[in-house]
C-alpha cells in the first residue's frame, strides 16, 4: 500500500501544477479487456462492472487529496449531465479512502454519478493505474479503448465526440 501511495504522489508531482489539464485521450491500440470488479458506492449500493457490458463506460480513478482530480470533477459532472441520457455510464473510483473523506469532498464538489470505494486499491491495481487521476473509456464490449492520465476538461466537444463515437461503432 505504501508503494502505491508513493507512486501516486510521484506521478502527481510529475504532472505539473494543480490546475494543469491534459488535452485528449490516448487510443489503446490493443483494446485490452477491462477487468471486472464489484465495489460499493458511498451509499452502500454494490456496482458490478460486468453488468455494464453493452454500454460505453467512463471509469475515473481519483482521490480527494489529488489536486488534478479535484480540478476535473466539475467538468466530469457537466459531461455526465450531457451523456447520461445517451446511455453512457460514468463511474468515479476513489482509491484508498473511506466514505468520510468523500462526503467532505462532495459537500464542495457535488456530483450525481456513482462514486465507488476501492479502499484497498485492489481494483486500481488490477486496472494498472499508475497515477491519479487516470480515466479509461470502455466500449460496449468491455474493452479499454481510451486512457487519460492526468486531469481533463471532460465536457469539451472533442472528448465528448470521441465518447459518443464509441456508441456508434457496429
Amino acid at each position: 500500500m505504501k508503494n502505491i501511495v508513493l507512486v501516486l504522489m510521484l506521478s502527481l508531482f510529475l504532472q505539473g501544477p494543480a490546475g494543469a489539464t491534459g488535452r485528449g485521450l490516448t487510443l489503446l491500440e490493443d483494446k485490452p479487456a477491462a477487468p471486472d470488479f464489484s465495489l460499493k458506492d458511498i451509499d452502500g449500493d454494490s456496482y458490478h462492472f460486468s453488468e455494464l457490458k453493452g454500454k460505453v463506460v467512463i471509469v475515473n480513478f481519483w482521490a480527494t487529496w489529488c489536486p488534478p482530480c479535484r480540478a476535473e470533477m466539475p467538468s466530469m459532472q457537466r459531461a455526465w449531465e450531457q451523456l447520461r441520457e445517451e446511455g453512457v455510464m460514468m463511474l468515479a473510483v476513489d482509491v484508498g479512502e473511506d466514505e468520510d473523506a468523500i462526503f467532505e469532498f462532495t459537500a464542495s464538489y457535488p456530483v450525481e454519478f456513482p462514486i465507488l470505494l476501492d479502499t484497498d486499491s485492489s481494483v486500481s491495481e488490477a486496472w494498472k493505474v499508475q497515477g491519479l487521476p487516470t480515466t479509461f473509456v470502455i466500449d460496449q464490449w468491455g474493452r479499454k479503448v481510451y486512457r487519460a492520465v492526468g486531469g481533463r476538461e471532460w465536457d469539451t466537444p472533442e472528448l465528448l465526440k470521441k465518447i459518443r463515437e464509441l456508441k456508434e461503432v457496429p
